[in-house]
């Protein structure tokens, strides 16, 4: 049993707005785990300012999880050198889980395997209105019937003129709408903000105001002017008696489910069986792997037989991604 990692650095092809600043690049680190000669792959793919692994030196990290393997074997997954580091586990997770299944990146059995899509969203990312409108109308061309929109980061005033010229084109019926703040909203501003984003008939919005604020967030769920989905809110919960507690307390409409943030297949299952057992629903979205990591996620999400549009990439947005 062997194991090593190698660090890589995923390039946009074109910048990439965010709440949180414009993205040019990303880091991943790849690990590779061998045995007998099957060697099962993992990525750990972390965002910029939302992943708690950037809290450490993950390259440490990485070598430390290694020599472990190679002088000791591998650890359980809720060994210690995970602790706070959700992109590692669910690197090392994904490389067990493919040298498991004989090392040939399919890690579950499911019908994407054998051909059938997934329904996702397409992704608008943040711009200039015309920008983000031109993105628009390239996902319709292309045939998605679900748009994610970014909002909270530029003028308001423009966004809602961009959510309006979609609505004047296409019905709810037509097109559905997702909204991502990011938790860019303030306390002071969001009931009046949302209010307005509701003539757009839009199906959901993600984390309107920053984490941590539970009663306030149950407050904003319960106004009922749009459904809550929670995302940012669930990075760091781990135990199931806060998750059991925060779920309880918020009671959103949905879940967002990012294996790379909340550390992995089995963390993202057990997210799955508290939400379905209040009734709330979900869906999963990859957070900027690469193809490696995105083919995991993808199949995975497969498994789980969900007919909701995930929140899944198609591994277009880097130059230099790793051959699918």
């Amino acid at each position: 049993m062997r194991a090593q990692f190698k660090q890589y650095t995923l390039e946009f092809k074109r910048p990439s707005g965010t709440s949180r600043g414009i993205l040019n690049n990303k880091d991943s680190w790849f690990l590779v785990i061998e045995n007998e000669g099957i060697k099962g792959f993992g990525e750990c793919s972390v965002i910029s300012s939302l992943s708690p692994d950037l809290n450490y030196d993950i390259s440490k990290r990485m070598q430390f999880l290694c020599n472990i393997i190679n002088r000791v074997g591998l650890p359980k997954l809720d060994d210690p050198v995970f602790s706070n580091m959700p992109a590692v586990k669910f690197c090392y997770e994904m490389a067990l889980k493919d040298l498991s299944t004989g090392g040939h990146q399919k890690l579950f059995d499911s019908t994407f395997l054998r051909g059938e899509g997934i329904h996702i969203n397409g992704l608008v990312w943040m711009g200039d209105k015309q920008y983000m409108l031109n993105q628009i109308k390239a996902k319709i061309t292309e045939g998605y019937r679900c748009i994610k929109i970014k909002v909270a980061a530029l003028d308001f005033n423009q966004e809602c003129e961009v959510l309006k010229a979609i609505r004047n084109e296409y019905n709810e019926y037509e097109i559905e709408l997702r909204l991502d703040a990011n938790g860019g909203f303030t306390l002071d501003e969001v009931e009046e903000k949302l209010k307005r984003l509701s003539e757009f008939s839009i199906h959901s919005i993600e984390q309107p105001i920053a984490t941590n604020q539970w009663d306030k967030m149950a407050s904003i769920v319960d106004l009922g002017i749009i459904d809550i989905a929670l995302d940012e809110e669930l990075i760091g919960v781990t135990s199931q008696e806060t998750k059991v507690e925060m779920l309880s307390a918020i009671h959103p409409k949905y879940v967002i489910l990012k294996p790379s943030l909340l550390g992995g297949y089995k963390e993202g299952e057990d997210w799955i069986s508290i939400a379905e057992s209040m009734n709330i629903d979900w869906w999963i979205t990859s957070a900027l792997e690469s193809n490696i990591g995105l083919n995991a996620i993808s199949q995975w999400t497969a498994s789980l037989d969900s007919q909701r549009p995930q929140g899944l990439g198609t591994g277009q947005l880097f130059k230099n991604n790793i051959p699918s």
